[in-house]
């Protein structure tokens, strides 16, 4: 094999010579060229990561792009079922809860719990927006469907006595329509005692002396007679506890039928009209007690009115008159 030898040009002798090459050249010569050809490989190395994924980064790139993607759809999913647990809700307060005369329930019992929720573990990301919204809305929506859950469970029960609901609710007149006239209905009156005007807290019936009064809903007498001093300006009265929140009051009676404790019916004669307590004439003061508040009794006597004669109850009972106690 031939050898190849390097030459180099002498000025002073004007001749080539042999450039001899030494262990120490032959030595440095190589470890450039490892040197170089490492630097080299390790740039083509940063710039193949930089600028061109590996398989494995490929396959995360494609699973983060189906994420988001479906992180999107999750958001409209979100969106569609909001709405549709809000008419879900809407029906509950407007529909069901009023058939069942139960208190709505408000939007701050509905997302109890929620506020100052803390979502800062997701916080950091490229689309930390857009996965905490989903998830804050996802938390709020849990929460409303389990308040809905047990609003429908009660309203289940509500349900289910119905029917004993209404045999307890107060919804007749306590006098017969054809004996008696409304006077005074509820609202701020004239007193005819006291000479001033104050809050009428139910209706005057007035009626002949000895009428019968009957009880508007089935329920349990808790007085009956003369009552303690916060019912004294009512004379000879009737309070029946009807459950489900509701009372009745039967004011200025001549006497009673009833009993203390007696559990009555709808329809069942309690007493007759009088003029007893802090009153101008004969008649019966009727009062409505839901849930502790005095109410319009006017609204209760749908049960046995034509919608004319409930109209001409209504407008009567809304005069700005003289009470009769």
């Amino acid at each position: 094999m031939k050898r190849h030898h390097t030459y180099k040009f002498n000025p002073h002798t004007l001749s080539y010579e042999k450039v001899k090459t030494t262990f120490v050249d032959k030595l440095k010569k190589i470890s450039f060229s490892i040197a170089f050809g490492i630097v080299l490989g390790v740039v083509l190395l940063v710039i193949g990561i930089h600028v061109f994924d590996s398989p494995k980064e490929r396959k995360l790139k494609r699973e983060l792009a189906v994420m988001e993607r479906q992180m999107l759809k999750m958001k409209d999913i979100v969106k569609r079922n909001e709405a549709v647990l809000a008419d879900l809700e809407n029906r509950d307060n407007s529909i069901y809860r009023t058939l069942l005369e139960a208190e709505p329930i408000s939007d701050e019992t509905r997302l109890a719990g929620m506020i100052g929720q803390e979502y800062a573990d997701l916080e950091g990301y490229d689309h930390s927006d857009l996965i905490i919204q989903t998830t804050k809305r996802l938390d709020d929506m849990t929460k409303r469907l389990y308040v809905q859950s047990k609003s429908f469970d009660e309203v289940y029960q509500m349900a289910s006595t119905k029917k004993e609901r209404q045999e307890h609710i107060p919804a007749i007149m306590p006098l017969e329509k054809n004996r008696c006239s409304v006077i005074s209905g509820f609202g701020t009156r004239y007193h005819p005692i006291l000479h001033y005007r104050r809050m009428h807290t139910g209706v005057d019936l007035s009626a002949k002396k000895g009428t019968p009064i009957y009880a508007t809903g089935d329920g349990t007498v808790e007085v009956a007679g003369r009552g303690d001093a916060t019912l004294s300006g009512y004379g000879i009265t009737v309070l029946i506890n009807h459950g489900y929140g509701y009372k009745t009051l039967y004011g200025h009676m001549s006497d009673v039928k009833v009993r203390h404790g007696q559990k009555v019916k709808r329809g069942e004669l309690i007493g007759h009209v009088g003029s007893s307590g802090l009153a101008s004439g004969p008649h019966c003061h009727y009062e409505v007690w839901l849930n502790g508040n005095k109410v319009n009794p006017v609204y209760y006597f749908y049960n046995d009115l034509t919608p004319q004669e409930y109209e001409q109850v209504i407008e009567a009972a809304n005069q700005e008159n003289q009470c009769l106690s």
